[in-house]
């Protein structure tokens, strides 16, 4: 790939502008790794943020109640009275 051009001034030699530690195409690539490492961490952190946003959720007031009327705890007459107390006090 090295070359010897000359001309009027010398010897030039003719090469790649990566060579001799000039620029180099990794240079463009560094950015486009770290702009990916990034957003993978950033979609990581949201669906993980998520899912335990909606696990939290369902393990609420409702929730427990619900699980205590599956088990057999509570019956349906006072289920549905515990639940009515429950959402009327988010309201």
């Amino acid at each position: 790939m090295l070359t010897a051009i000359g001309t009027a001034f010398g010897t030039v030699r003719a090469h790649a502008p990566w060579y001799d530690g000039g620029f180099s195409p990794w240079f463009l690539l560094l950015p486009l790794f770290w702009i990916l490492v990034i957003g993978l961490l950033i979609f990581v952190a949201r669906r993980t943020w998520r899912t335990n946003h909606r696990w939290a959720a369902r393990q609420g007031g409702e929730g427990v109640l619900r699980e205590r009327y599956a088990r057999g705890e509570i019956d349906e007459t006072e289920y549905r009275q515990r639940l009515q107390v429950l959402r009327a006090e988010e309201k």
